[in-house]
C-alpha cells in the first residue's frame, strides 16, 4: 500500500482531540487524587464532575488512540521524515510509546479506579511521568521540524491531504 501524503480531517481532528484531553488530564488531576486518597482511607468520597471528567476523558484519550491505530491499519500513514535513520527511529520510537501510553494510562486508571487496585494506581502515577516526557519530545520533535529544519512536517497535522 502506497504511505499517504498527508493525513485525513479525521486524523487531525483525532491527534489534536487526545492533545487537548492529555492536556485536560494533567491540569485537573487533582480532584481524582484528593478522591483516590479519601477512598484509599476509607472515607466517603461525595460526586465531583472533575473526577468524573477525569475517567471520561482517560476513556476518551483511549478511544482516539485506538481509532487512530485502526484508521492508520487500513490506510498507512505518511513517510517519517527526518535528518537520518536514527532520528527517523527516535521518532518511531516516541511515536509507539505515545500510543502505548494513551492505552495503558486509561487501563492503569480503571483498574485502580474501578477496582481499587494500588499496583494500578502506582503504575499510573509512573506512567503519567513517562507520559509527561514522550509528550514534551514529541513538541520539541516538531518545532525542531518546524523552525530548524523547515520541512512543512508540522503542516501535515494542520491541514488535511488534499
Amino acid at each position: 500500500m502506497p504511505s499517504p501524503k498527508g493525513y485525513t480531517r479525521l486524523q487531525i481532528a483525532l491527534h489534536w482531540g487526545a492533545a487537548l484531553l492529555i492536556v485536560q488530564q494533567y491540569l485537573f488531576k487533582d480532584a481524582i487524587a484528593a478522591a483516590w486518597d479519601a477512598t484509599t482511607k476509607g472515607l466517603e468520597t461525595t460526586f465531583n464532575p472533575l473526577v468524573l471528567g477525569h475517567v471520561a476523558g482517560g476513556a476518551l484519550v483511549m478511544l482516539f488512540a485506538l481509532w487512530r491505530l485502526s484508521i492508520r491499519a487500513r490506510r498507512g500513514s505518511p513517510v517519517m521524515v527526518g535528518d537520518n535513520a536514527a532520528q527517523r527511529a527516535s521518532a518511531k520510537a516516541a511515536h509507539v510509546g505515545l500510543y502505548a501510553l494513551m492505552i495503558l494510562m486509561p487501563l492503569s486508571g480503571s483498574i485502580a479506579w474501578f477496582g481499587g487496585v494500588d499496583l494500578a494506581a502506582q503504575g499510573h502515577n509512573v506512567l503519567k511521568i513517562v507520559l509527561l516526557v514522550l509528550v514534551a519530545l514529541h513538541v520539541v520533535g516538531a518545532l525542531y521540524h518546524h523552525f530548524v529544519l523547515k520541512d512543512g512536517l508540522i503542516n501535515r497535522m494542520r491541514r488535511a491531504e488534499g
